[in-house]
């Protein structure tokens, strides 16, 4: 995270979905990741525990790697990356 990301969250949401990952309650994710200062740590968060907001995600084809690669093109920091790729890997 050496350097700074002027990527915005509507971007990596699109990432995300280009990868397969179906986003349920994307209007309150969307609306939440506006109003923080820190989007990533933001959606780190609601990706960890947004269910009770409605907020899922249903991976439907995206491997660790592809997650991995988005996530570091974000400026995710590596620890980060870790949980996020755990809780967007496909659950069979």
């Amino acid at each position: 995270m050496g350097r700074f990301s002027t990527e915005s969250f509507d971007e990596f949401l699109s990432s995300l979905k280009r990868l397969g990952i179906v986003i349920s309650n994307e209007l309150e994710l969307r609306e939440r990741l506006s109003e923080a200062r820190r989007w990533r740590y933001a959606f780190a968060t609601l990706a960890n525990n947004g269910r009770s907001l409605g907020i899922r995600f249903e991976n439907r084809n995206a491997d660790d790697t592809a997650i991995r690669n988005t996530l570091a093109r974000f400026d995710f920091p590596e620890p980060t990356q870790a949980s996020l790729t755990a809780v967007l890997k496909p659950h069979h």
